[in-house]
């Protein structure tokens, strides 16, 4: 990610977290009111988008920290880490209460009121989830008209951006249920419909905490580049003339915009120590040029094994 990339991530979160929280207060006020546990669900929805997008925040201020001794890589995985923490707190905070605020209501039925209410906080939460899904949804624009959405979802390595336009979806989509829910309630004058509706939203959010979790886990544990950035990585390498064969390239994702990669490669023979130092700086000059994003390179030169020992070495 670059500059702008990471501003407009920021910037997503910014607005999902203003927005979720006004929209969670209102929603929980105005349910309360006309009695409704679809727009009680959804509330508890949006507070869970508001503590995760603080979650998010603070992934974002923590992996900006320095290398110390103890983490000598840096702490560009703090923003995975809480990006998991996030898809833990959906499913706890959201699809737990929601799935059991609808449950009790189909258990125990109680009418609703003032339904007009109701529909004036879902079209002012549709335009605020709207406008923040629209700024999510521009950081990933490029890459989804290229691969598609489900590739993009797999293969990104930025969950923040990820975790925002995921959250936002979900919640368009679960403001149609509501709205379902409490018109056929208010219209049939059964309140079966609206526990109905807050249980599907509970179900809906833990399918989304379930996608975001699987996705964060395998880029917390370490996951390699895509196979574009792979592609770019071995075109530097074979612009560098000294290089005979890789012998085995291996990356891991330590941030978005942090990238560790390990070399083993076989440069041409009768190359000299310095020489082989040379190409190795080609190499590392050349793939990170290609990919700005890669900020560690190790190469195991194989040919230094075959190189015999200059006179003034002996």
């Amino acid at each position: 990610m670059d500059a702008s990339s990471v501003l407009k991530t920021k910037r997503a979160v910014v607005a999902a977290l203003v927005g979720n929280g006004l929209i969670a207060l209102m929603k929980f006020t105005i349910a309360i009111f006309i009695n409704s546990s679809a727009l009680f669900a959804e509330g508890f929805h949006s507070l869970a988008d508001t503590c995760n997008q603080a979650f998010l925040l603070l992934g974002f201020r923590l992996s900006a920290k320095p290398p110390d001794r103890s983490h000598p890589f840096g702490y560009s995985k703090e923003g995975y880490f809480w990006a998991f923490v996030v898809s833990i707190s959906i499913f706890t905070i959201g699809a737990v209460f929601s799935v059991h605020e609808g449950i009790t209501k189909i258990l125990h039925p109680q009418l609703l009121r003032h339904q007009r209410w109701g529909y004036l906080i879902l079209a002012l939460s549709l335009f605020f989830e709207s406008y923040s899904w629209s700024l999510a949804f521009r950081g990933l624009k490029g890459a989804i008209k290229k691969h598609g959405i489900i590739r993009t979802i797999r293969e990104s390595k930025s969950p923040a951006i990820l975790v925002v336009f995921l959250e936002d979806s979900a919640a368009i989509f679960g403001l149609a249920i509501a709205f379902l829910g409490i018109y056929l309630s208010s219209t049939t004058g059964n309140s079966t419909f609206d526990g109905a509706a807050s249980v599907i939203i509970g179900v809906i959010l833990a399918l989304v905490a379930f996608l975001l979790s699987f996705e964060t886990k395998s880029l917390l544990i370490g996951e390699g580049v895509s196979d574009e950035d792979m592609e770019k990585i071995k075109g530097a390498i074979a612009s560098v003339p000294e290089v005979k064969e890789v012998m085995d390239i291996l990356t891991m994702h330590l941030g978005p915009d942090d990238i560790l990669v390990n070399l083993n490669i076989n440069f041409v023979d009768e190359l000299n120590t310095d020489q082989v130092e040379e190409a190795i700086d080609k190499v590392e000059n050349a793939i990170q040029e290609k990919l700005p994003a890669v900020k560690r390179i190790f190469v195991e030169a194989e040919s230094i094994k075959r190189v015999p020992r200059r006179a003034e070495d002996r």
